[in-house]
């Protein structure tokens, strides 16, 4: 198969490994770029801890290590044998690779995005073409680089009832817009599970708050709320973004004293609030929820308080929400190889539709 052959679908294995830092997902999709034709199987492959505390480290990190340092080197290393894992447990065959690989800085305000995963490896490991870095070319043209689901939320949503709002939260909470006349409009919204998932490692030692819990036994401190809310994050127009450390400092202070429930129902109410607040053109007439927030009862609750519409997770409407990522970045995959936009004006503030993308190796 050649990247000029028209419109022929090409089978694509995504891989995406996200803010919650959990472990890698896995899904095969049919597509040419523009529809999808098929989806196929998918997994999850779960980080152990060893490999979970050392992907915390080198985030916290990130801002003073080099490229080269030993460290890092070796847990890309670590994070790429898993990720090679979870092609192999797939057991799909496919043309192409979409590697994400593990984001631990993003700073787009200076232009600068590192996902750490080594595509070289990766491809020898499976034998295949690998499709990476496909954050870098839209910061170096002044986007922010994130979020890059919009597209393939476009594609899924084609024949749907619209405004919808496509809501995905994971470390970090993002959301897409679809109006009527095909618009498109992105950003993250705020915080989404990282900080939750943090109070749960901590007071728990847990990895997140199982079903909310945690959340659910607490009370929100509104005073403390209302101190979250007023991060200037929240004034800035959209497109934006977050990195998944943006807001540890405030939230370290603003819950300090509380009690574990309380802390993570004022966390809840947060994330709930960030992303109910954010401004779009028309209010969407459904709210479909993907990632890992929406088997959390506290979230979906609160989200569907703030909202007029529905608030529904995606298996309403048939799609898989732990594969959505998985499935975008094999999507984007194909995009990239087919010289189509991976990004809008609209979904990451770049100054015109932006394609992006690396290939590892060569299309049969």
């Amino acid at each position: 198969m050649t990247t000029n052959e028209g419109s022929n679908p090409i089978r694509a294995i995504g891989l995406m490994s996200g803010t919650s830092l959990d472990g890698v997902d896995a899904a095969w999709v049919q597509t040419d770029g523009q529809t999808i034709k098929a989806f196929g199987p998918v997994t999850t492959v779960l980080y152990d801890e060893a490999l979970r505390a050392d992907l915390r480290r080198v985030l916290e990190m990130a801002p003073a290590l080099a490229l080269d340092d030993q460290g890092l080197r070796d847990v890309e290393k670590r994070l790429t044998r898993e990720h090679a894992l979870a092609v192999a447990v797939l057991g799909a065959a496919a043309d192409v690779i979409g590697f994400h690989g593990q984001t631990i800085l993003h700073a787009p305000e200076v232009h600068r995005t590192w996902q750490i995963g080594d595509a070289a490896m990766l491809s020898h490991f499976t034998r295949l073409p690998v499709v990476h870095d496909f954050r870098s070319a839209d910061v170096v043209a002044g986007g922010q680089g994130a979020p890059l689901a919009p597209l393939f939320h476009a594609a899924l949503a084609k024949n749907m009832e619209k405004p919808l709002l496509i809501v995905n939260i994971g470390g970090v909470a993002n959301a897409t817009w679809l109006g009527p006349e095909g618009e498109i409009m992105a950003c993250d919204t705020g915080p989404g599970n990282g900080p939750l998932d943090d109070l749960a490692q901590k007071y728990l030692g847990q990895p997140y708050d199982k079903d909310g819990a945690l959340a659910a036994s607490g009370e929100v401190d509104l005073a403390r709320l209302k101190t979250l809310l007023a991060h200037p994050f929240f004034v800035q127009p959209a497109p934006k973004s977050l990195d998944r450390l943006s807001f540890s400092g405030l939230i370290a202070q603003a819950t300090k004293g509380l009690t574990p429930p309380d802390a993570a129902a004022t966390l809840a109410a947060f994330i709930c609030e960030a992303i109910a607040q954010t401004p779009w053109p028309t209010p969407p007439k459904q709210v479909l929820v993907a990632g890992g927030g929406r088997h959390n009862a506290i979230l979906m609750a609160g989200l569907a308080a703030r909202f007029a519409a529905p608030v529904l997770p995606v298996e309403a409407v048939g799609w898989n929400g732990d594969a959505l990522e998985a499935q975008c970045f094999a999507f984007l995959a194909v995009r990239s190889l087919r010289k189509l936009p991976l990004s809008l004006p609209s979904t990451t503030g770049v100054n015109a539709p932006q394609t992006g993308g690396r290939l590892y190796g060569t299309i049969l």
